[in-house]
């Protein structure tokens, strides 16, 4: 009996373990799927669309100021940017605020994050991209298809975070111009 209760415990630690390992990355598609158009205007109410950044790999974050989740993860998004956003990588956090830019805005202003800020105030990115809950980010390739899509919170910083994005953006830019980098 201890024997088979010892074996579960082990068994069970995996697991979790495994799990904890998953949500560090972002588990690819199989298959690059393909995106409906999104329309978003920038902060200055100017339209905006994903063909904006159109052979860059972008991580478009949705996102909204009431949502707790949301709010953790937007220093670590900001810090992303800083590190690997570019010529080949863009952090997109498109806010599904009613209120509008301003309440992002003020928020971002509060806690020091310097990501621009995107709108999506009638909810057509929700409803297009299907999604249900937030946060919720996609990993798009330099084509415009989904790579991975994640459902919750994650830190977007960690060192095994950045090595999987770098990884990707590598990959995903040598396979758009055929060389390697």
């Amino acid at each position: 009996m201890r024997a088979i209760l010892t074996a579960l415990v082990i068994a069970l630690a995996a697991a979790s373990g495994a799990h904890a390992q998953e949500r560090t990355v972002m588990p690819l598609h199989e298959e690059p799927q393909p995106l409906p158009e999104l329309v978003f205007a920038d902060e200055s109410g100017e339209p905006r669309s994903l063909e904006d950044w159109r052979a860059k790999v972008v991580l478009l974050n949705v996102w909204a100021t009431w949502c707790a989740p949301c709010r953790a993860e937007m220093s670590t998004l900001d810090r992303l940017r800083e590190r690997l956003g570019g010529e080949g990588f863009e952090v997109v956090a498109l806010s599904v605020d009613r209120a509008g830019a301003s309440a992002a805005r003020q928020f971002f202003d509060e806690i020091g994050v310097k990501l621009p800020i995107f709108i999506d105030r009638d909810g057509a990115a929700i409803r297009s991209l299907g999604l249900f809950g937030l946060p919720v980010t996609l990993l798009i390739g330099p084509d415009g298809n989904e790579l991975a899509r994640l459902a919750g919170p994650a830190e977007w910083d960690t060192p095994e975070m950045v090595a999987f994005l770098e990884g990707v953006i590598e990959r995903e830019l040598d396979d758009q111009t055929g060389e390697r980098r």
